[in-house]
């Protein structure tokens, strides 16, 4: 299954969440994944591209949930998405646990890995479908989620500003960047989200 293969420009976008990719849609995905962020190794100081083995093992990895775009059944965009935050070796669960106990004890901290869709169908509904799926479990769950974009593509464009319209129309939630390179944190339901309280 190629992600580069073209399709219908009207045919219906379709979001699967699945725990585990064969090796084949695995690799068309690290070859798309690569396409998509390989200029932030000159663009950003901090590594910003998952090694091919750091990729693949992830692809394996049934506590990533990977929530895959298709269109006439051709796999067209990803998001990753996990509640086990040691999956995600950049990020610190103790911070976690520190700001928001009570989520990390239910489980209901998760973390976005990455987001991509295929060039070819980044007009599409790919993006908001996958990020539209993703909220849908958050909101149900109350549950806070973080992700983070580096300077470079953390503009008018990015994934932050993007994404927090789409997770505003799935539940009531507070997005903030809460350090640099930029951390967002978003926080479903309660008083934190109807407040503006929680992380610094």
């Amino acid at each position: 299954m190629s992600a580069e293969s073209p399709a219908s420009p009207t045919s219906a976008i379709e979001v699967t969440v699945e725990a585990e990719l064969d090796d084949e849609t695995a690799e068309s995905y690290y070859a798309l994944y690569r396409e998509t962020f390989a200029e932030l190794e000159t663009r950003a100081v901090a590594r910003q591209l998952l090694h091919r083995d750091e990729f693949l093992a992830e692809m394996v990895d049934p506590r990533v949930q990977k929530y895959v775009a298709r269109r006439d059944g051709l796999a067209v965009g990803m998001s990753t998405l996990t509640n086990q935050l040691e999956t995600v070796p950049w990020i610190s669960p103790a911070y976690f646990a520190h700001h928001y106990p009570d989520h990390v004890a239910r489980g209901a901290v998760y973390y976005v890995g990455f987001t991509l869709v295929h060039r070819d169908h980044r007009r599409s509904r790919a993006f908001p479908a996958m990020i539209e799926r993703i909220g849908a479990v958050l909101a149900e769950a109350d549950a806070v989620v973080g992700w983070d974009i580096c300077a470079f593509n953390d503009d008018d464009r990015s994934f932050g500003v993007h994404a927090s319209r789409v997770l505003g129309r799935t539940g009531n939630v507070l997005v903030a960047p809460v350090d640099r390179q930029t951390y967002y944190v978003g926080t479903f339901g309660g008083s934190d989200a109807a407040s503006g309280t929680g992380a610094p």
